[in-house]
Formats: structure tokens, sequence, C-alpha cells
């Protein structure tokens, strides 16, 4: 199988170490795990959002590193462990 391309919109709720990611959300497109992530962050119950694309086969379950595309309000300063 091809390559896929998964977006993703992500919340970060506060914890006693910073914050710690909620659940995430699968968007159809970029631009929809934008306007997603932005609306989790203005939530008060949620610090901040990102959102993010990665890429690979899930066939194999093969994935490239994961894309920042945007982030909103307060999310970890280090995203690789995500």
């Amino acid at each position: 199988m091809a390559d896929v391309t998964y977006f993703v919109a992500l919340p970060f709720i506060p914890s006693e170490d910073g914050v710690a990611p909620g659940e995430p959300v699968e968007c159809t497109n970029a631009n929809a795990a934008i306007i997603r992530a932005e609306m989790l962050s203005r939530k008060s119950e949620y610090a901040g959002a990102i959102a993010f694309s990665r890429s690979g086969d899930p066939d194999v379950g093969e994935f490239k590193d994961a894309v920042m595309i945007r982030a909103f309000g307060v999310v970890p300063g280090d995203l690789s462990a995500l």
C-alpha cells in the first residue's frame, strides 16, 4: 500500500508536570486539523492544542516523524515523545 497522511488535532490538559496530551482527533485535511486544534485550545479544560500530520504505511506500521502544522496556547516544547 502507498503512504497515507493522517491529519490530527491534539489537545493538551494541564497536569502537575506542565501539560499532558489529551484525546487526539483525526481530521480530513490540514486546514480541518488547524481549525479543530484552535477550537480545542479555547476550551477551558485544555491548556493548548496542536495540529500535526503523520505519513506512513499503515499496512506495515511504518510511519515518519510527525510534522507540526500549528500550535495554540500552552504546548510542550519537545513534541518528539508524542
